[in-house]
């Protein structure tokens, strides 16, 4: 218990510090400090995950910051999704998981080091690919037949690799919206807490429904601790900067993936 306590406040830290993409360390967290296989980290990390988004949603609810529409649309596609990503985690050999787990990570780090390296520099103009505007006067998203089309895409993408890696999403909703949609920053991150909330959980009801073991009394422990270390990430990460977080962040998903893929190459 006292290790699963250590776990989940070191991911929800991470999580407060970084936002809606810190997620992505509760799995490995789990495979590498319980010696679970991914399958049955997953249930545990989409708990402690989506519970975390919930609380983070709610607040930024009552700052009126959440596209609830788009994020109940995106999350209309990407539950039933999570079922396919379930089967697959299940069908695919435990090292073959590991190393696409690594990979992404490896694509989190380097967009997150790029970012932090590009920071101070004037903003880029609208995506070529934007399809979904706000409208200046109601503050609202404006929506049309390719709008539906670019959110459908990137919750069903959501909902697969949370079943099939057991990830929040956060790293693919934020990056899509940005590119798709000229809603702000903030915005973006709100919105994408609600999907991984509504995601995660259906993805945690997917795992259970094909045999996935949830331990109780480790689960609720380990989400308490997670979300315990995200109150406290947020408030520290108002005193440090938000480069660095995103250096030392794209510093520890490096190492973290070059760890997995050693256990893929080197396990069973």
């Amino acid at each position: 218990m006292l290790t699963s306590l250590i776990l989940g406040a070191i991911v929800g830290a991470v999580l407060g510090l970084t936002g809606a993409g810190g997620g992505i360390l509760a799995v490995p967290a789990l495979v590498a400090g319980m010696g679970w296989p991914m399958q049955q980290a997953t249930p545990v990390a989409l708990v402690a995950v989506a519970g975390s988004a919930a609380i983070g949603a709610l607040e930024a609810f009552r700052q009126r910051l959440v596209r609830y529409r788009a994020a109940l649309f995106m999350a209309a596609a990407g539950v039933p999704l999570t079922s396919l990503g379930v089967r697959l985690a299940h069908a695919l050999p435990q090292r073959v998981l590991l190393a696409l787990f690594a990979t992404v990570m490896l694509v989190v780090a380097g967009r997150l080091l790029s970012q932090a390296l590009r920071r101070g520099r004037p903003d880029r103009a609208d995506s070529r690919l934007c399809v979904g505007r706000m409208n200046p006067d109601t503050g609202r998203l404006i929506w049309s037949w390719t709008t539906g089309a670019a959110l459908a895409a990137t919750g069903a993408l959501t909902g697969l690799m949370t079943g099939l890696l057991g990830v929040g999403g956060g790293f693919i909703i934020v990056p899509l919206l940005r590119k798709v949609t000229n809603v702000s920053m903030h915005g973006i991150v709100a919105t994408s807490l609600m999907v991984i909330a509504l995601v995660g959980s259906g993805g945690v009801v997917a795992t259970i429904l094909h045999g996935a073991p949830l331990p109780l009394e480790l689960t609720l422990w380990f989400s308490v601790a997670t979300a315990a270390g995200m109150v406290a990430g947020r408030l520290a990460s108002h005193r440090l900067s938000a480069q660095h977080v995103q250096i030392g962040f794209g510093g520890v998903l490096i190492c973290v993936a070059l760890g997995l893929m050693a256990k893929a190459a080197l396990g069973r």
